[in-house]
């Protein structure tokens, strides 16, 4: 099948076939009269894999690497469980940094309501900025 034929089967659009494609999670072969690529009825099953996988969070690299051990006829399930298992703790890791970026940000808004507008001069370049940092403390 053709890549807009197999983007119909799996439920997405062209260009992510060609995306896949090019990243190499997809393997077609090539017709030998005109050179389209021609997708076997398991590449929906793989598409709609990637795009399972896509969204539990696995990177392309991931991905790739399930692929291989798939490929390969290994299990990829220890390598699945151990990789999720670290991306949850990098998102759990992220929220934090944004919780603690997020209230930052609320007391500049505060901060910031009281302070008239200036323009910069020889000691600060913006005076909103550089108040909030130097109550921080430990930016200079």
């Amino acid at each position: 099948m053709l890549v807009n034929e197999l983007a119909r089967h799996a439920g997405v659009e062209a260009h992510v076939v060609r995306f896949y494609t090019q990243e190499g999670l997809l393997h077609p072969e090539r017709d030998p009269n005109n050179s389209y690529r021609e997708y076997a009825l398991s590449d929906v099953r793989r598409l709609r894999f990637i795009r399972r996988a896509r969204w539990l969070g696995f990177t392309l690299r991931d991905i790739e690497a399930i692929l291989n051990d798939v490929d390969n006829d290994v299990s990829p399930c220890g390598d699945v469980r151990e990789t999720i298992k670290i991306r949850a703790s990098e998102n759990r890791q992220r929220i934090e940094d944004l919780k603690r970026l997020q209230s930052r940000m609320e007391d500049a808004v505060k901060a910031w309501e009281r302070m008239p507008d200036r323009p910069p001069d020889h000691e600060s370049l913006c005076h909103l900025i550089d108040a909030v940092a130097r109550d921080e403390g430990s930016l200079t």
